[in-house]
């Protein structure tokens, strides 16, 4: 509410859900392609999948690398 009283208009009564909004995408079609933005575009992708892979390599590798650890401490601990 303003500070005249009145509600605004735009934003729609409180406490009730927005409707579905439907989003229309078209293309334009332009000859030749942009092809310095579809460059950086796919290169940006590959770069974002390489640094995914990385972190999973990583996940995978970093728990067993910390277990074989508490493995070989343990084992000189009962040795001793």
């Amino acid at each position: 509410m303003s500070k005249t009283g009145r509600t605004n208009y735009r934003r729609g009564a409180r406490n009730n859900s927005k409707a579905e909004r439907h989003i229309v995408v078209r293309s334009i079609r332009r000859d030749p392609p942009d092809l310095r933005k579809l460059s950086r575009a796919v290169i940006a992708m590959a770069l974002r999948d390489v640094e995914a892979q990385a972190e999973a390599r990583e996940a995978l590798t970093a728990p067993d690398s910390s277990s074989a650890d508490t493995a070989t401490t343990s084992k000189d601990t009962i040795d001793v």
